[in-house]
């Protein structure tokens, strides 16, 4: 038997969809099989449409691994050293 196998973005991982009505349908079918509700959206690395669980309209924000807001912890005592 042969499955369909969805292409996947290279950057996210998640399913590719070539066109916004796609996604919303698959967010669609998926509240009715599973109840999750999901988000569209356009993906900045690939161009395609994606699926999310974020509320687009929450504050959250992506930020980069190496663009964290929390300062990086140091040992007690710790001081750099003079040059």
């Amino acid at each position: 038997m042969h499955y369909f196998t969805p292409k996947r973005c290279a950057t996210s991982n998640k399913i590719m969809y070539h066109d916004k009505v796609q996604a919303q349908h698959a967010a669609e079918q998926s509240f009715i099989e599973r109840g999750a509700e999901l988000w569209v959206y356009r993906c900045e690395f690939c161009g395609c449409w994606h699926l999310t669980h974020r509320d687009p309209q929450s504050s959250y924000r992506y930020i980069p691994l190496n663009q964290e807001l929390k300062p990086h912890s140091r040992k007690k005592g710790y001081k750099p050293r003079r040059r």
